[in-house]
């Protein structure tokens, strides 16, 4: 390319020359954007997913018959009296007693109906010693959990007057209250604080408050103007809280990086001698392509999430395809507006002691020093082995990384139980165990939902006799199976506690019996009846059968798109299939991580958690397509940079030393601000968060150090100059590469003359 006139054909490198020359309407269009988004969003209001949309398989069939009936579930609540002393039995008169003492108490309350007394229940465990207090809480069974501290206060009590026995509650409504008042604003904590360490890493990484502050306002604006989006957008596909957090955490992620990308870019042509509006130019052709390509098939692999077929999934895909889109128009947009209003007052806020350390690694600005090539001093000693046996390293860095992903070979999935969930952090645990232990699925019973022309017909009623019947007499269930019928709805509910209680592959051969044998045999024979089973048992079952559904079809679309989007980008046929191979290893080692830590509990301690003994179910596949959009933003990044070297006429494996080097300190800084965010959730009490915070972690420190330092520059340098192979028949796809690079702004001294002895350093 001819030095001096710049002949910019890419649409980062367009969009950053108007932003600069039209300042302020690019901030002001983008400020009217975020307030009408916002605006929108809260006129709009958001829609949720509802239960029966959230659920598949048989469990969405029954929560449908419940949803069309317009029948309100209850909250149902259980008081557990238990005999501390082994000798203790239901019949003493003492138990009698405090049994007749919880009914009349919570029934005092006023705020529940239908209480029953075990007697006359039959809900007394098998040794004697336990004993089952049951009833509904009144009211909307979603704000159960806010009404029912007066019905603990009075259990409490009752307990307080009977110390030889245990005397504890549990239900929905008090699980819901213990969990808000102990980690009700754990999540708000965790969301709030990211956003502070963010901004201390890049204070770290700049030296300058401005700078610093840059990537974090505009990765803050992307999430609100995505707040008021996904409201608008939840009309046509509901959202959901846990959507939310997910956008929020890849929102900061994204918006961080890709403004931290162009911001450091600027940053280094400046102090490379270009003036400021060259330095814009070069950051917007070379960075700002980057960003582009790397945002585009991030949000690719977010709408991988679409294809799952279930409505969590696909309101989480949504909201973190719009996030990621927003903040990559915003950063090749109002970013260099706001770089060219700002011009050297971004260095302004300057940190003692860190500043001037920032300026003596960048050779104090001096003219024709690459600030970025010099500040890498150990990635530089890495490239230098890594380079001169680069077959040695890929062997050894893949074979580190195939060990580390070994134990996802044995990885099993499932929704997790209370106590997996909680362990020893909430005290209603200890009572949901000592529940299962004496009424095995007592807490979480297998709930079959009968809908029949007539509920009161000779042959329906025979039918669920039978059906409870059988339950039992097939060992699915040792009872009590209690039946309640909504005559004016048609509707019956059948409540059978699965032999197995919380262990839940136990309980779910007891569901299949229950599906597969005892309902055909009974229910199954009547004309017109439907009797869909669900509960915690069949939602895990059906949620693990639809998710193991759709790893094909997403797999593949997240893969293929992918490639196909790094082969235009690049124009490479090699780089593309690098790039996936690289990526999947990546996610590989993620997952045996993962189940090292969270299923076989190796080294749980030193994270905070203990093993399990399984990872929960919707994690692997959220892993995969979050980790595959987010590890192609490093690696775009950085080949973007060796492949820029190349084309400068470097050799393939100056260019890799080069493209490494000069990239390392901001991956290295992008890396640390998503591991510091990531593991502010891997903190939280809940083993699910836990999981997630720690999968994502610890797969982005191996993808910006093993994956991006040490294999891909061992596997370029090993396939030379066939990195930049393209089939003659490729030649016709489309050209998306846009090479307006550095030397078509401003000349550029000889390589060996700027850089070559310092790339090393």
């Amino acid at each position: 390319m001819a030095n001096g006139h710049t002949r910019v054909r890419g649409i980062a490198a367009r969009a950053g020359g108007w932003s600069a020359r039209h300042r302020w309407a690019a901030v002001g269009i983008w400020v009217l954007f975020v307030v009408l988004a916002m605006g929108l969003g809260s006129a709009a209001g958001r829609v949720d997913v509802n239960e029966s949309d959230q659920l598949k398989g048989e469990t969405h069939t029954a929560a449908k018959i419940i949803e069309d009936a317009g029948i309100e579930e209850p909250a149902s609540e259980s008081v557990l009296v238990q005999a501390k002393d082994a000798g203790g039995k239901a019949t003493d008169s003492d138990f009698r007693s405090a049994v007749a003492a919880v009914v009349e108490a919570v029934g005092a309350t006023g705020k529940v109906t239908d209480v029953t007394s075990p007697y006359d229940t039959g809900t007394i465990s098998k040794d004697g010693r336990s004993a089952l207090v049951q009833f509904d809480m009144r009211g909307d069974s979603d704000t159960a959990g806010e009404r029912v501290e007066p019905v603990l206060k009075a259990v409490e009590s009752v307990g307080k007057d009977h110390a030889g026995l245990r005397i504890e509650e549990i239900g929905g409504a008090s699980m819901m209250k213990q969990y808000d008042d102990a980690f009700g604003d754990d999540f708000q904590k965790a969301e709030l604080s990211a956003v502070p360490v963010a901004l201390g890493i890049l204070l770290i990484a700049f030296g300058a408050l401005v700078a610093a502050l840059l990537p974090v306002a505009l990765a803050v604006t992307a999430i609100m103007a995505t707040m008021g989006l996904m409201g608008v957008v939840s009309h046509l596909m509901p959202m959901s809280d846990t959507a939310n957090s997910v956008m929020l955490l890849v929102g900061l992620a994204v918006g961080v990086d890709y403004c931290l990308f162009y911001l450091r870019r600027e940053r280094e042509e400046r102090e490379a001698g270009r003036d400021a509006a060259t330095a814009l130019r070069i950051a917007a052709a070379t960075s700002g392509r980057a960003i582009i390509v790397s945002g585009v098939t991030v949000c690719v692999a977010m709408a991988g999430m679409l294809f799952t077929g279930l409505a969590e999934f696909e309101a989480m895909g949504l909201a973190s395809l719009m996030v990621v889109a927003v903040a990559m128009v915003g950063s090749v947009t109002v970013l260099p507006a706001l770089l060219s209003l700002l011009g050297e007052r971004v260095e302004k806020g300057r940190v003692p002691f860190l500043h001037r350390a920032k300026r003596r690694d960048a050779g104090g600005g001096r003219k024709n020093r690459r600030p970025a090539a010099e500040g890498s001093r150990f990635w530089g000693a890495v490239l230098r082995v890594v380079l001169a046996r680069p077959a040695i390293s890929l062997v050894v860095a893949t074979g580190a990384l195939l060990a580390i992903a070994a134990p996802a070979l044995g990885m099993k999935t499932q929704q997790l139980t209370l106590d997996q969930e909680f362990g020893n952090s909430l005290p209603i645990v200890g009572t949901y165990n000592r529940v299962n232990d004496a009424f095995p699925g007592g807490s979480e019973p297998a709930e079959v939902v009968v809908k029949a022309r007539n509920i009161n017909a000779g042959d329906v009623k025979a039918a669920l006799a039978d059906f409870r019947e059988r339950a039992v007499a097939s060992g699915a269930s040792r009872g009590p199976v209690d039946i309640k019928v909504h005559a004016e709805h048609d509707v019956a509910f059948v409540y059978v506690p699965l032999v197995g209680g919380s262990d839940q592959d136990k309980a779910e051969k007891s569901l299949q019996l229950l599906r597969d044998t005892v309902r055909p045999e009974t229910l199954g024979k009547v004309e017109g009846v439907q009797a869909p089973i669900t509960g915690q048992v069949a939602g895990s079952h059906d949620f693990n059968d639809q998710l193991i559904g759709s790893v094909t079809p997403v797999f593949a679309f997240v893969v293929v798109f992918a490639f196909l989007l790094m082969l235009v980008s690049f124009r490479s046929l090699t780089i593309a299939i690098t790039s996936i191979v690289l990526n999947l290893l990546s996610v590989a080692a993620a997952y045996g991580i993962l189940v090292a830590v969270f299923q076989h509990g190796w080294g749980a301690s030193l994270v905070g958690a203990e093993g399990v003994g399984a990872i929960v179910a919707w994690l692997p596949l959220f892993l995969f397509v979050i980790l595959f959009g987010l590890s192609m933003d490093y690696h775009v990044f950085v080949v973007s940079r060796i492949r820029e070297a190349r084309l400068r006429g470097r050799d393939t494996k100056d260019a890799i030393r080069h493209g490494v080097v000069t990239t390392a300190g901001v991956v290295t800084s992008a890396a640390v601000i998503m591991v510091a965010v990531f593991a502010i959730f891997g903190t939280l009490s809940m083993q699910s968060m836990k999981q997630m915070g720690v999968g994502l972690a610890a797969a982005v420190l191996i993808d910006a150090t093993i994956i991006r330092g040490v294999l891909l520059p061992a596997v370029m340098a090993l396939l030379g100059e066939r990195n930049w192979y393209l089939p003659k028949w490729l030649n016709r796809m489309p050209d998306l590469t846009h090479d307006e690079a550095a030397e078509a702004v401003a000349p550029t001294p000889p390589a060996a003359a700027v850089e070559g002895e310092r790339v090393g350093a």
